[in-house]
């Protein structure tokens, strides 16, 4: 059996076409179906369902995917450890963060790169939600999250960053409250845009307006936290975004901000899978995030 084999499996769940996942592969589709068959008659099961198109994964194609990703991550660390040994400056690292914790990502990724100074690093957009599958199936190293969003058990390690604040933002031109904070009754008759309701932050936004028995007045709904800044800019619209997802600009665009009271401050942090034997890569990075807090640089 050949590794490309299993690279090959994985290319094909991943894009669900023979052709996409040939190209991504940079094989020839006959090659990658070629391939496929050759893993098929080694294991004398089928993994795929097909005609002349794909049409799934096998319930024993499940099964072979998931030991083909857990064997490429176990090749990815061993290879990063060879690396390792060799040159302490280099390697790479999958990050998956959810929306609102982007902005702050430079940071985390600054602090990353002055301990292993050439390290590669890919940052991947993915719900709160989402980032403890996407470790699991090992598509990414860390995530950046809210810790409530993690399951409990010994599958993942986590550790803290910083407590997320909320406040209403607008344009000076905006019905913004007067007052140094306000609460979710003043900011229920204000036109806003929010994230939508599928994101973690949207549904504690909804909580707070539901615990005060008021009804929000929304006029736009997203997942682009740079249509919600447009939206700021502009003075259309105000929102209600955590101090880590504000624009940098806020001040100098004549943006203002406004704590709101009573709210929640859910812990966002790092977290990863817990594994056996982690690359020297990891070790290292996640070392770094046991002295990282961010708790005063994001909040107002």
């Amino acid at each position: 059996m050949f590794l490309r084999q299993l690279t090959y499996l994985i290319a094909l769940d991943r894009f669900r076409h023979f052709s996409r996942a040939a190209e991504h592969c940079g094989v020839s589709q006959p090659a990658l179906s070629a391939g496929i068959r050759q893993l098929e008659n080694e294991l004398g099961v089928s993994v795929i369902q097909r005609n002349r198109r794909f049409l799934g994964l096998t319930a024993e194609g499940q099964r072979v995917l998931a030991w083909a990703k857990q064997t490429l991550a176990a090749l990815d660390g061993l290879k990063q450890e060879a690396a390792f040994a060799q040159d302490v400056s280099g390697g790479s690292l999958s990050i998956g963060v959810m929306p609102p914790a982007l902005l702050g990502i430079p940071l985390l990724m600054e602090s990353f790169r002055t301990a292993i100074p050439s390290l590669h690093q890919e940052v991947r957009s993915a719900a709160a939600g989402d980032i403890a599958r996407m470790l699991r199936e090992h598509q990414v190293h860390l995530g950046v999250t809210y810790l409530d969003q993690i399951p409990p058990g010994d599958a993942f390690e986590v550790r803290p960053l910083y407590a997320e604040q909320y406040v209403l933002a607008g344009a000076t031109s905006a019905p913004m409250p007067t007052g140094p904070r306000c609460n979710w009754a003043e900011v229920a008759s204000i036109p806003l845009c929010l994230f939508t309701r599928n994101l973690r932050s949207r549904q504690i936004i909804d909580a707070g307006f539901r615990d005060a028995g008021v009804t929000p007045t929304i006029m736009v709904e997203t997942d682009s936290i740079s249509l919600l800044h447009s939206e700021l800019r502009a003075g259309r619209l105000c929102s209600i975004l955590p101090v880590a997802a504000l624009p940098e600009t806020v001040g100098g665009a004549g943006l203002r901000t406004c704590p709101i009271v009573p709210c929640p401050a859910p812990q966002v942090g790092v977290v990863r899978l817990r594994q056996p034997n982690p690359s020297a890569v990891l070790e290292r990075i996640w070392e770094v995030c046991t002295h990282l807090r961010a708790d005063d640089i994001f909040h107002v």
